[in-house]
């Protein structure tokens, strides 16, 4: 089966604290308090390593993109735990989700991840449900709500692009060869295609320590599962799934991201007829890591019709 990938250079490097996420709130003895409905969420906590913090009235659901896993959220996540149900996963084959539930036929598609989302709605999520997507997310996030309408409240999409690759009528900001360059380079070397893409990802030259750790999270992914997945993530193309989409969305997007180009912002702010659209000021894909105040501002202002009028 599936062993976890590791880079030579890991060996060298401290890893980067995850205090800020703590262990899930759900044991084994749980099983006997909950029934059936706790051995099934027992299940899903298992496979995609799901934690919970705080018993706020709605809920928000942290959604990580490719490369990456839930740790990446902390710097965004915690602000909201006084107010909002939290939930954290990863996605099944990131960070320290089963390897074993990974299926590849079922996740030869986004909506396989998408059906992991609706199950962890159904069975972690209290009243109404936000889901906070990055990258690829903001379109597992968009099948979960098509497959299951008015299980989603609303979308926090962070880096979103329904589509990569440019069409005579669509700017995605990458042409198919060269897509098709990037994944063939990603099958032959993926280890030296992860420490070489991932501080081109991150961006952020002023904050180094980002760029190494995106390059340890490619790193410690499973290869055959990472490349399925960019293959999957690159080769998309959600655009008529996203259009029309009234649920309530927020597309918080860097002022400059090699893989979400502000065209793509545009495209989605025009199609999404509840959107709103903020511009980050921030150099590459991951704004919530590199301007965690920015994204958390402009989520507070949209939030503010699930914050219970309970909390101070």
């Amino acid at each position: 089966m599936f062993a976890r990938a590791k880079c030579d250079f890991l060996r060298s490097h401290r890893p980067i604290p995850r205090d800020a996420i703590p262990s899930t709130i759900y044991t084994a003895a749980d099983i006997k308090t909950f029934g059936a409905t706790g051995a099934a969420r027992m299940d899903l906590q298992h496979r995609n390593n799901v934690k919970v913090m705080g018993d706020g009235p709605s809920t928000l659901i942290f959604s990580h993109g490719f490369g990456c896993d839930q740790s990446m959220w902390r710097y965004l996540a915690e602000g909201f735990t006084d107010r909002f149900t939290v939930v954290l996963y990863d996605l099944v084959g990131a960070g320290e989700s089963d390897l074993e539930a990974y299926d590849r036929e079922k996740y030869n598609s986004l909506a396989g991840y998408a059906r992991d989302l609706n199950e962890i709605i159904d069975h972690y999520a209290r009243g109404p449900v936000i889901v906070v997507g990055h990258s690829v997310s903001s379109m597992i996030g968009t099948l979960a709500d098509r497959q299951a309408p008015g299980s989603i409240a609303a979308h926090i999409m962070i880096g979103p692009s329904p589509c990569y690759i440019d069409t005579d009528d669509y700017v995605g900001g990458f042409k198919l060869e060269d897509i098709h360059s990037l994944l063939d380079i990603l099958d032959s070397n993926y280890l030296g295609w992860s420490s070489t893409m991932a501080p081109v990802i991150m961006g952020t030259p002023g904050q180094p320590a980002l760029s190494e750790e995106l390059t340890n999270s490619f790193c410690r992914t499973e290869p055959d599962i990472a490349k399925q997945f960019a293959r999957v993530t690159f080769m998309s193309d959600n655009r008529q799934d996203i259009v029309g989409l009234a649920t309530p969305t927020l597309i918080l997007q860097s002022t400059d991201d090699l893989i979400a180009p502000l065209a793509v912002g545009d495209y989605l702010h025009a199609v999404l007829p509840n959107s709103t659209l903020c511009l980050v000021a921030n150099v590459g894909h991951c704004p919530h890591m590199s301007a965690p105040s920015a994204c958390s501002e402009a989520m507070e202002n949209f939030l503010s019709p699930w914050i219970g009028e309970h909390v101070n």
